[in-house]
Order: C-alpha cells, then sequence, then structure tokens
C-alpha cells in the first residue's frame, strides 16, 4: 500500500527564509525518482533546482509558479511504496547547500482504499488512489494535525480543491478560526520581525501562503495600508482651541502622491539587505591612488600574444590582490563582535562584483591565492557567464574573505565601495584611460587607473591600508615588483 509523503521546501542556505517557485518540473500524476528536480526556484541569491527526497507519483502541488513561499511550507505531496516504482521512500541523503534529506518516518498509519467520489473530496488521485492520511481526520503525512484540517479548508493547488479555490467561508472567517485555534501560522522570523517592528498585529492578517501562512509580502501588505490610513486619520484629528495641521506629503513615509512603488525583495532586497548592515555595523573608510597602469597592459598584450587561452584583465588584478593579502593579511579577515576578535584567515576566497539583469550579484573564487592567472581566467569566465544565466549556486555566492570590484567598466573613474560584509576591505578599480603623467621626468599620455580600497578601521590603521593599497599600485606600475614576491 502507498504512503503519502509530504516535501517541504528547504532550507537553501545562508539564513534565506523564502523561495519563489519559477517553474515546476513535474505534474500532478508523474513519476519521480529519488533526488530528481521537482521544482525550479529563484532565491535571495540564485536559481535553484530543488531535488525531492523521495521517489514515487506526485499527488498534489502547493503553490503556483510566481508564488512565494517561505521555508518549510510544503512544496509536492508523493505516494511511496509497493506501489510507487521510482522508489521505496527511504531519503536520499543528497545535501543542498545546509539541507540534508532524512529517511521516511519509521511510523505507518493504517492505510485505507477511498471510493472515487471520497478520493475526489479527499485529495486523491483517483479511483485507485490511496493515502495514510483523511482529511476528516486532519492529520498529516507526519501524524500532525495539519492547520488545513484545524480550518476545514483544502490546500492550493492540491486534488482536495475544487477548480482551484477552497469552497468554505471567506478568507478572514477562516484564518480567524485558524488563529484562535492555534498559535499564528508564520515560519520566518524576518516576517515577524518586519510585524513587531512596523507594529501589526499578526492575528489580524489573513495569509495569503498554504494553509493561511502569513508571508512577508501579507505584512508589507498591511504597512501599506496602516500609512495610507495615517493621513485620513491626521486629517480628521482635532485639538481644542489649536488649529489643525494638515501633513505635508512628505511628512507621512509612503504617502506621496503618484511614483512606481518596487518592492525590494529578491537579489535587489538581499543587496539592500547586506549594504544597510554594512553601513550599520562596519566603521569604514577608504584610501585611493592614481597609478600608471601602462606597464600592466603591456605585460598582458606580451602574455595573450605568445598563445592561448587568453589572460583576463580581472585575473592579472586577482593575482595582485593575493599577493598584496600576503603581505597585508589585516585586511583578509573579519571581525567576531560576540568574541570581540579579529580572525584572520590563511585562504583567500576572492569574491568580485559581477552586474546582471537580475541586479548586483558578487560570486566567489574559492582559494584564489593558489590558482595562477590562466586559472583564474577561467574561473572568472565561469562564474560570471553562470551569473547572467542565473545558475549560480548559494555555495558559489557566499563564503567570500576579500572582494575585488572593477567598475570600471561601466565607464567611471572612481567610487568609495562599500564592503561587502562581513568581510573587512573591498579594492575598487577605475576605468583605465589615457591621461597625462609625468613619466621619467617628462610630460607623457600614460594608461592611467584610479584604485580605492574601503577597509574595516577595526582591522587595521591607515598605516596597514596605505601600505597594502601602495603595494598594490606598485604591482600595477612595475609588474616585475609581483614576480620578486612570487
Amino acid at each position: 500500500m502507498a504512503q503519502v509523503l509530504e516535501f517541504k521546501l528547504p532550507d537553501l542556505g545562508e539564513g534565506l527564509t523564502e523561495a519563489e517557485i519559477v517553474r515546476w518540473l513535474v505534474q500532478v500524476g508523474d513519476v519521480v525518482a529519488v533526488d530528481q528536480p521537482v521544482v525550479e526556484v529563484e532565491t535571495a541569491k540564485a536559481m535553484v533546482e530543488v531535488p525531492c527526497p523521495y521517489g514515487g507519483v506526485v499527488t498534489a502541488r502547493f503553490g503556483e509558479e510566481g508564488t512565494e513561499l517561505p521555508v518549510g511550507a510544503p512544496l509536492l505531496t508523493v505516494a511511496v511504496g509497493p506501489q510507487a516504482p521510482a522508489g521505496d521512500g527511504e531519503g536520499s541523503g543528497n545535501v543542498l547547500v545546509g539541507y540534508g534529506t532524512s529517511h521516511a518516518p519509521a511510523r505507518r498509519r493504517r492505510v485505507r482504499p477511498t471510493t472515487p467520489a471520497r478520493g475526489a473530496a479527499h485529495g486523491g488521485t483517483g479511483a485507485d488512489s490511496t493515502r495514510t492520511t483523511s482529511a476528516s481526520s486532519g492529520t498529516g503525512p507526519d501524524g500532525r494535525r495539519s492547520p488545513a484540517a484545524a480550518s476545514g479548508t483544502a490546500r492550493p493547488d492540491g486534488p482536495a480543491a475544487v477548480n482551484g479555490t477552497a469552497t468554505t467561508g471567506t478568507a478572514h472567517a477562516r484564518v480567524a478560526a485558524l488563529h484562535a485555534e492555534g498559535p499564528v501560522p508564520v515560519i520566518s522570523p524576518l516576517v515577524r520581525r518586519l510585524a513587531r517592528e512596523g507594529g501589526v498585529d499578526l492575528r489580524q492578517l489573513a495569509g495569503s501562503g498554504p494553509d493561511g501562512l502569513i508571508l512577508r509580502a501579507d505584512v508589507e501588505g498591511a504597512l501599506r495600508a496602516k500609512a495610507a490610513a495615517a493621513p485620513a486619520k491626521a486629517a480628521h484629528a482635532t485639538v481644542p482651541s489649536a488649529p489643525v495641521a494638515t501633513p505635508s506629503a512628505s511628512a507621512a513615509s509612503g504617502t506621496r502622491a503618484g511614483g512606481t512603488r518596487i518592492p525590494l525583495k529578491g537579489v535587489r532586497g538581499a543587496v539592500a539587505d547586506k549594504l544597510s548592515r554594512s553601513r550599520r555595523e562596519i566603521p569604514d573608510a577608504t584610501c585611493w591612488v592614481d597609478a600608471d597602469a601602462t606597464e600592466l597592459m603591456r605585460a598582458r598584450a606580451a602574455m595573450n600574444a605568445a598563445g592561448t587561452p587568453k589572460i583576463s584583465l580581472l585575473a592579472l588584478l586577482a593575482r595582485i590582490c593575493t599577493a598584496a593579502l600576503a603581505r597585508f593579511p589585516e585586511l583578509n579577515s573579519y571581525v567576531d563582535t560576540e568574541a570581540r576578535e579579529v580572525v584572520q584567515l590563511d585562504h583567500v576566497h576572492l569574491g568580485f562584483a559581477a552586474q546582471t539583469e537580475r541586479g548586483l550579484v558578487v560570486p566567489v573564487v574559492r582559494d584564489a591565492h593558489a590558482r595562477d592567472a590562466e586559472a583564474l581566467t577561467a574561473e572568472f569566465a565561469r562564474l560570471t557567464e553562470a551569473a547572467r544565466t542565473g545558475t549560480l549556486t548559494p555555495g558559489e555566492l557566499t563564503g567570500g574573505t576579500f572582494t575585488l570590484n572593477n567598475y570600471g567598466v561601466f565607464g567611471v573613474d572612481g567610487s568609495t565601495p562599500i564592503i561587502n560584509h562581513p568581510e573587512a576591505a573591498m579594492l575598487g578599480v577605475g576605468r583605465i584611460v589615457p591621461k597625462p603623467w609625468v613619466y621619467e621626468g617628462e610630460l607623457a599620455v600614460r594608461q592611467v587607473v584610479q584604485l580605492s580600497l574601503t577597509f574595516d578601521h577595526r582591522v587595521c590603521d591607515g598605516g596597514t591600508a596605505g601600505g597594502f593599497l601602495r603595494y598594490v599600485a606598485d604591482c600595477v606600475e612595475q609588474p616585475a615588483v609581483l614576480l620578486r614576491t612570487l
């Protein structure tokens, strides 16, 4: 007899609390194998294909394409057992960035065959389908009472829905009943914090997620409604013996007329959170210097004229960075605020800024200090292509120890980079352009670049930062300096 197991959206790593369904890879009724990708989701960091830890027949999917689900929300259910040829219900052991699948529950509930009418009403897949759970009993495949059963509603996109919608009562009535019976259905700590900071009572919200689950979009909608109601309340408020003040458009947050609201979510939201945290926590300082890059460009041209593969300028700058970090290890570190310690790292995982259609991402080259210019060129090309196609894994976007930002590709000379938290420094490189330069005592036209270093002032003083930047500039001006230190 088959057993129906529920597969929930796993923890995709690095504190991610939600993901958006981009594309379903299976349909209800499909046979799936253990570790077969079943859905493609987009997190705040990357596009990820999520494998299912069970083999069997897909009996239900939860959420349409474009729906945002929190970690821990149901993705699909799979009927496994003797009648499911694709697998035996065992956990796969596959690991997806911090998520490991587990074995099927040892305890099995009695399986009762359902009639066609009962199967249609209670989530069966047809006349011959069987389930270990009954909607009337209100328990899920793990034996626990589900919120959906408690409220008497069907889950979205599951076979228990009629024409894709629930059929009992209004949404607010169902949510009120659900909240009265137990805790507020919120999984994401981010949602709870957003509600707490905005003064939103979660028990008054009708969640748009599965089983009435409250999502971040629900809280943000409540905050917008609250902000829109503020001017109306202020306009009707009166004070005895005092004139009534009319709030200006700039006085009430979020009430300006016109304009377009763009949600800070996905990659853009992740970038906003990280940059804000960097500015909030890191006492950064920036120093910069102009350098004559003429000899570096000549050296690269000579290397590429010698044969293939071609060496990229970014790879040469990366080699210079790793050599400089070996001389100034203070900048390859992070601050452990709880222990009040600076942790200097013995490896360089070099991040580099890449602009994509999905936003700014920072792929990471692992063990950059152990790679030569040719290997660095190949890895930069691979990660850049993955960034453009949205196929970077969360592991390829995390764990950096130092970041190289070549914003010169945008045609600008300089910038003050924001440190990629929790790293201690970032080197910014502007465009390389012909400029007047005093060379060997005479005025000449040389290829000049501006280099900027933003550093965490807790890990070192200006002397160390200046020494690092000066060494980088010396290597750019005279590549032979780098050869002496290899």
